[in-house]
């Protein structure tokens, strides 16, 4: 064997499937376990074959468990299970001794004096450089095959890792309503609920997408990724902000409705500096492209605080607060004057309805003529209308009924005409 080549074809093997050359060198001493067996061994055996990679040669073991009496059925017992074909308990579950895959425990001595029950004994087999036709395609279905497994098992590795990242994906196809994604090794799956309304992809296009979970299935790992998940917000401002990674500025929370408008609350963590400022960048270049990211999306960025007042007082920004009361319940009055209480309320409560949400707190905008409007209204209100509309879109109009009166009406205007 030319070990010079075997080394370098191992390595080429592992960077092209992205798998670790261990891998590889175990899979090929499974292969060749397997055609050894298939030319030389024996129905039932467990051979493993260990390769030396710096002489190049193969050694063969046959592993056996080490048994004893009490694990073993009797010939009583297994003339009995043939008779009544009755299942095996889980608990009462005892082993059909095979010479080929166990050895008793006093056989087991004589070779290794620490033998133990249920340890795996190894056995020195013979080495065989021949092997027919058969035993060389099985090793090739075994190495393909083991391959196949390790590559998969990679992908699945290395993406369950980057579930909770942002990473960069180019739209590959559409299908339905999913967005099919390149991600690298595999595909990632954007779909339809985790799009962002109003928003359209082609192929070949190359956007940022959230890893929401990984999982596996018998085709290989599916990414499942989002762009509507909050923190994707706070992913793509940790690109575009190095206070953020150094802890310097921190985000404390985020509230979303994708594709219209975000509020995001950060805090300073070191006296000097402006979390605002950094968020927003020398002439807004930072959140300029956290927004052309995401589409055009409005973002507001707010100052937190832990005095609940100025928090909410904040939070209803660009409005300007007059006044906010606060209660136990997490309930809050804020008094706005009449100029700022469509601003403070904001399209079809928008404003107000991501206040909430950002804070936790339930906010009651008053303004100077006394009339309120309730955060919680405008979160239960905003569902309702969309349900509405969406039931007015898909519901066909229905033909006008002509009443008796109208038919009769019609037929004396046509006679008169034909008198005319």
């Amino acid at each position: 064997m030319d070990i010079k080549n075997f080394h370098s074809a191992i390595a080429q093997i592992a960077e092209e499937k992205g798998i670790s050359a261990d891998k590889v060198m175990e899979t090929i001493e499974v292969a060749i376990a397997a055609a050894y067996k298939k030319d030389y061994g024996e129905k039932g055996q467990m051979i493993k074959a260990k390769l030396d990679p710096v002489t190049g040669g193969v050694q063969f073991k046959q592993v056996k468990q080490v048994v004893e009496e009490s694990m073993l059925y009797t010939e009583e017992e297994l003339e009995q299970m043939k008779d009544n074909k009755e299942e095996i308990k889980e608990e009462d579950k005892k082993i059909r001794f095979n010479p080929e895959k166990h050895i008793m425990l006093d056989e087991a001595k004589k070779i290794d004096s620490k033998a133990k029950v249920g340890e795996d004994l190894e056995t020195v087999l013979q080495t065989k450089e021949d092997y027919g036709r058969i035993a060389a395609q099985t090793a090739k279905q075994v190495i393909l095959q083991r391959i196949r497994e390790a590559e998969k098992e990679s992908v699945f590795d290395e993406f369950k890792s980057k579930e909770g990242e942002l990473i960069s994906g180019v739209v590959q196809r559409i299908e339905g309503r999913n967005v099919f994604l390149d991600i690298g090794k595999t595909l990632g799956i954007l779909a339809r609920e985790e799009q962002v309304p109003g928003e359209f992809y082609r192929p070949g296009q190359r956007i940022k997408v959230f890893v929401l979970k990984v999982e596996d299935s018998s085709k290989g790992s599916v990414v499942f990724l989002s762009r509507i998940y909050p923190k994707i917000i706070s992913k793509l401002f940790e690109l575009e902000v190095p206070e953020i990674l150094s802890e310097q500025v921190q985000i404390r929370a985020i509230a979303r409705e994708a594709g219209s408008r975000s509020k995001i609350a950060v805090e300073s963590m070191q006296e000097g500096i402006d979390p605002i400022g950094a968020m927003v960048g020398q002439k807004g270049t930072r959140v300029m492209a956290v927004i052309n990211e995401l589409g055009g999306e409005k973002i507001d960025i707010i100052e937190y605080s832990d005095e609940p007042d100025k928090y909410v007082a904040n939070a209803l920004s660009p409005a300007k607060v007059i006044e906010v009361k606060v209660s136990a319940k997490n309930q809050a009055q804020v008094s706005v004057p009449d100029d700022q209480l469509s601003l403070a309320i904001g399209k079809d409560g928008q404003n107000v309805r991501l206040a909430a949400k950002l804070t936790g707190w339930k906010i009651d905008v008053k303004g100077a003529d006394g009339e309120i409007v309730s955060s919680d209204d405008q979160a239960a209100e905003e569902p309702q209308k969309e349900v509405k509309e969406s039931k007015e879109e898909k519901k066909p109009k229905a033909a006008k009924k002509t009443t008796k009166k109208e038919k009769v009406k019609k037929e004396k205007v046509k006679k008169e005409n034909v008198k005319k």
